[in-house]
């Protein structure tokens, strides 16, 4: 046996026998909550969270406020009289998500070539009158037939739908008075938890008169939906079927 086959072996053993030890803290995990319903998670403070990270974008740049004179209105200014609607760290805003893609794509190509080749000689001074001279000389010398056709066809069809509001809050404000924006929403039905998280950044402009926002112009968007119990452990292959999945070539 080579080494690199070793080596493999050695390999996928290591990896069996760590996804058999993370299986194992699962399933305790598991067994302590057997007859127990899903807990919901902590209400937490997204900044403070290992994967948050402040989003960085272009910026313009910064304009210098000047004041004129028995005026109410100074440059840079996007409203005259201030409002309700979310505009600071901390302050709350209605997401509408609002999907409905449908895509139905089809294409086809087809082609053909067809040809032939057919060359011979019927007599080569006096030749068919020999003997020996027709053996040396066919009547035909070359003849060759080619056909080659393809046909190739493909379609996509996906239809998505996903209406929903979620609440959200504003964690950083850019320099150039874009709202950056997270909220997640969990919801427990019996045994399951239904989970909706929306991410991104919006125009205080777009935010609407009721404090609301469609998804649709939400920048950088990003929306989630999922959930986590016993009809989604059903749904997931088991951990060992997932290892060799990965291992297996075949």
């Amino acid at each position: 046996m080579s080494v690199t086959r070793l080596n493999r072996l050695a390999l996928s053993a290591a990896m069996l026998s760590l996804a058999a030890l993370a299986s194992g803290c699962s399933s305790i995990d598991r067994l302590s909550q057997i007859g127990e319903k899903p807990k919901l998670t902590e209400i937490e403070n997204p900044t403070t969270q290992p994967g948050y990270k402040p989003v960085q974008m272009p910026m313009p740049k910064p304009e210098q406020a000047s004041y004129n004179a028995n005026s109410l209105w100074r440059n840079g200014s996007r409203a005259f009289f201030k409002d309700q609607r979310a505009a600071r760290i901390g302050d709350l805003l209605t997401v509408t998500v609002n999907i409905t893609d449908k895509a139905n794509l089809s294409n086809e190509t087809q082609r053909s070539r067809s040809a032939k080749e057919d060359s011979g000689i019927t007599d080569f001074i006096g030749s068919s009158t020999i003997t020996q001279a027709n053996k040396i000389l066919p009547g035909k010398i070359l003849t060759t037939d080619s056909t080659s056709s393809s046909d190739g066809k493909g379609s996509v069809n996906r239809q998505e739908a996903l209406q929903t509001n979620v609440a959200a809050v504003v964690t950083q404000v850019l320099p150039n008075g874009n709202l950056v924006v997270e909220g997640k929403q969990e919801i427990r039905v019996n045994f399951e938890i239904r989970e909706l998280i929306v991410a991104g950044i919006v125009r205080p402009e777009d935010i609407q008169s009721d404090n609301t926002i469609d998804s649709t112009k939400i920048a950088q968007a990003r929306i989630a939906y999922g959930g986590r119990g016993q009809i989604t452990d059903v749904q997931q292959p088991r951990y060992g079927q997932q290892v060799m999945d990965v291992l297996l070539p075949f």
